[in-house]
């Protein structure tokens, strides 16, 4: 499904999720604004809370010396202990508070985009989803979104795991030395640009392991999806050996990604911490008094401290560039599934219920209370309930189709016909908000697109040229968990003479998207459950392509017979029955012309010929199934 309402059910999910724009990044962090507060202040509270350890280290360190030299007592030692303890407290108290609050966001993350993911597919084009490999849209909804908020939640504890504590070292060493931090942290730079110039290979060593694990996804599903064919078809063997090499280049490619993200750290590390070495020439000369400043044994310790840290955080930093490189990967995999639909406004509240259509001036039209619950109740609960609506077509163009005027009032058949690709279904398709459309369209007066979402669901039930069938029973994909009498609408659509010519019941499984069917009976299914939820108007778009002619009479006899206060539009190349119809919608040149079918016969020659052609036999019967009634 690609149009304005799916468009508008991603839109809504994704506001209801907190996100306006999902394809967006930052969308993420202003959605967990407070969690976002808390991991703020916990992190600048532990991360620069984290130089207490090297300045409670160097008096640690100086109190033991000025012990052995009869300055100090272990007393001062103890005090000292207790206070660094104290430090160390409300430091690891912060951090844990931090790491939770960014393990809460990471998770959050993760929901959201898989959320938006699955209504993105769910809701997508069923031809573009078609065209795309399964096995990548598995990597993409599993692998790819664990990446993504793998690479936030770093990102977000690396601002300040690495960032605000290096930043706090870096103060913290300046007012010991600034000459000596100047030299010992040049090596740092040298390891963020190793890790940038090894960016570009870190990204395309991902890239290939994410196109290996997609195509051996592919494989296993293939394999799996077709395991009876192959047998029967002597390609096990071959196809076991496809993916045998599927696996050997996942294993390659996995390992190479993972020999860049991994083997690399004791790289920056070396890099880093060349300093140390400049540290202990230096700052040994200025404890001795021949340096640049006056240090005691406390200063020296505290400095050395401050500065391994600080090399272990830059290291940190330089492999946070591979992980961001790594997530940045799967978010451009992803980003086209996260883009939200522009919001339609659409469900704005009418400006009056009653209807200024004259022939059924001042009947308003109220959505049925018990069938506006989000999902369609069962007919047998409603057909005293549910109030004729007049459709109205009031210069509509959409697509091909343009100017379009027809008034449909309750009780009355539209037949809907047209050459190949005249735009039938597309008509059908405007009213569920699946294609655009300008004009107007109303329903007893009231404006179709001032509708709410529930309320045209209610309204409109669509049969569409898809049957669309669950991989459920037959009264399951009827009743669709409503206390529906099934069986009825079996009956109607004539499918309770198939079940018993093979022996089965309401209650047996109809395989996976109704497989086990014929495509007369998958459309039949289809056709009652749309019957079982009726609304106001029915829609059915070529409901009789794949029966036989004594079917389809029976089956409109039982239509017009149960629902003889509904407004039916029916969308059809079979022409047998339109001379029955009220009116009849001859699409044609981009038009369209609504007249009775006698006059149309009359005035539209293109309609007479299609008429007269089945007539006589040459376009009408379908073929059988073996299981279709006669």
């Amino acid at each position: 499904m690609s149009g304005l309402r799916s468009r508008r059910i991603r839109m809504k999910k994704s506001e209801q999720l907190g996100l306006r724009h999902p394809e967006q990044i930052r969308s993420y962090f202003f959605a967990e604004i407070p969690l976002m507060g808390i991991i703020t202040v916990s992190g600048l509270i532990y991360n620069i809370g984290m130089t207490a350890g090297p300045y409670f280290e160097g008096q640690l360190a100086q109190c033991l010396y000025d012990i052995f030299r009869g300055r100090a007592s272990f007393r001062d030692m103890a005090r000292l202990a207790l206070l660094y303890l104290l430090a160390i407290g409300v430091v690891q108290g912060m951090r844990a508070v931090k790491r939770y609050g960014v393990r809460q966001f990471a998770n959050k993350t993760s929901r959201r985009m898989r959320t938006c993911l699955y209504h993105s597919l769910v809701h997508a084009d069923p031809e573009a989803l078609a065209r795309e490999d399964m096995g990548s849209l598995l990597t993409k909804a599993i692998s790819d979104v664990d990446a993504c908020a793998e690479g936030m939640r770093k990102v977000t504890t690396e601002i300040f795991d690495t960032g605000v504590v290096m930043i706090a070292y870096t103060v913290m060493l300046l007012t010991y030395d600034w000459r000596l931090t100047l030299l010992c942290c040049l090596f740092t730079p040298i390891a963020y640009i190793a890790a940038d110039r090894l960016k570009v290979r870190v990204s395309s060593a991902n890239a290939a392991y994410k196109q290996s694990a997609s195509n051996l996804n592919t494989a296993t599903m293939d394999r799996i999806s077709h395991a009876i064919t192959y047998r029967i078809y002597g390609q096990e063997a071959r196809r076991d050996q496809n993916y045998e090499a599927a696996l050997t280049d996942y294993e390659h490619k996995s390992a190479a990604a993972n020999l860049y993200e991994s083997t690399l750290a004791p790289l920056y590390d070396a890099i880093a911490m060349i300093g140390a070495a400049v540290i202990l020439y230096f700052g040994s000369r200025n404890v001795v008094g021949t340096g640049w400043e006056h240090w005691e044994i406390a200063a020296f310790t505290t400095y050395l401290a401050c500065f391994t840290k600080l090399a272990v955080k830059a290291s940190h930093a330089a492999k946070l560039f591979n992980a961001v490189q790594k997530a940045s990967v799967s978010w451009h995999r992803i980003q086209p599934l996260l883009k939200a639909a522009s919001p339609e406004n659409s469900e704005s509240d009418a400006d009056s219920n009653v209807s200024d259509d004259p022939d059924i001036k001042g009947i308003p039209y109220v959505p049925d209370t018990q069938h506006n619950q989000g999902v369609p109740g069962a007919p047998d609960q409603q057909n005293d309930s549910v109030r004729p609506v007049t459709l109205r077509f009031e210069d509509v163009s959409t697509g091909p189709l343009q100017h379009l005027n027809f008034t449909v009032r309750p009780g009355e058949i539209l037949g809907v016909t047209g050459a190949v690709a005249s735009g039938k279904s597309m008509l059908g398709k405007v009213l569920i908000d699946e294609v655009p459309y300008s004009g107007r369209i109303t329903l007893n007066g009231r404006d179709f697109s001032t509708l709410a979402e529930g309320e045209k669901q209610d309204a409109i039930t669509y049969m569409g040229h898809d049957a669309e069938l669950l991989s459920v029973s037959f009264r399951d994909n009827i009743a669709l968990g409503h206390p529906i009498d099934a069986e009825k609408y079996l009956s109607m659509v004539r499918l309770d003479d198939d079940l018993h010519l093979l022996n089965r019941t309401i209650d047996d499984p109809v395989g996976s998207g109704g497989m086990m069917l014929s495509g007369g009976q998958m459309e039949r299914l289809s056709l009652a459950r749309a019957l079982a939820h009726a609304g106001s108007i029915l829609v059915l778009d070529d409901p009789f392509a794949s029966v036989d002619r004594g079917t389809e009479t029976g089956i409109l006899r039982s239509i017009r017979t149960a629902f003889p206060d509904r407004t039916i539009v029916l969308i059809s190349h079979r022409l047998y029955h339109f001379p029955e119809f009220q009116q009849v919608l001859y699409l044609h040149d981009g038009t369209g012309t609504c007249l009775p079918h006698a006059k149309l016969m009359e005035r539209e020659s293109g309609y007479r010929t299609l008429y007269e052609d089945q007539m006589k036999g040459s376009d009408f019967d379908a073929p059988q199934s073996k299981y279709d009634p006669e």
